[in-house]
């Protein structure tokens, strides 16, 4: 398995007390392969804990993890025939968690009700009943695209 690379954002000393919470991301590019999924999982509940979001075994926590699961399995299934790796992002800031998996495959997945498999609409499912809503955008770069997961973060976790 070639060596993932691991980019985090710090968040500045004192920066809560005086401003709105910063963005905090990371981004985790995995090789497609099967291992990337428990990977995709550990990384994702190493940060969350980083960012002070819920004890690793809360409902919140396990939803995250599920949806980041489903995400990765998804661009493993899908799309590794075109996209050797995968970027996993975690983003939290102005009181939502994003979880963005990117890949190099431009096929977009159709996210109308109709069209979804289990995976999606359990991800669909989880990000509605934390306020949130699944999307999925064009890559910025034009080549590929990253499927989206926003949730509102439960209580207040933005200065922690």
């Amino acid at each position: 398995m070639r060596r993932r690379r691991r980019r985090h954002v710090p968040v500045p000393a004192g920066a809560c007390a005086q401003t709105p919470s910063p963005v905090r991301r990371r981004v985790l590019t995995l090789p497609l392969v099967p291992e990337a999924v428990r990977q995709a999982r550990q990384d994702t509940a190493a940060s969350l804990a980083e960012y002070g979001i819920g004890p690793a075994d809360s409902a919140f926590a396990g939803s995250v993890l599920l949806v980041v699961s489903e995400l990765v399995t998804n661009a493993l299934r899908h799309a590794a025939d075109r996209s050797p790796t995968a970027d996993v992002v975690i983003a939290v800031g102005a009181g939502q968690l994003v979880i963005g998996v990117a890949d190099q495959d431009p096929r977009l997945p159709d996210l109308s009700p109709h069209a979804v498999g289990e995976g999606l609409r359990t991800v669909r499912e989880l990000t509605a009943s934390y306020g949130g809503a699944l999307s999925v955008e064009t890559a910025v770069h034009g080549c590929g695209k990253v499927v989206l997961a926003r949730f509102a973060l439960p209580g207040d976790t933005t200065c922690r």
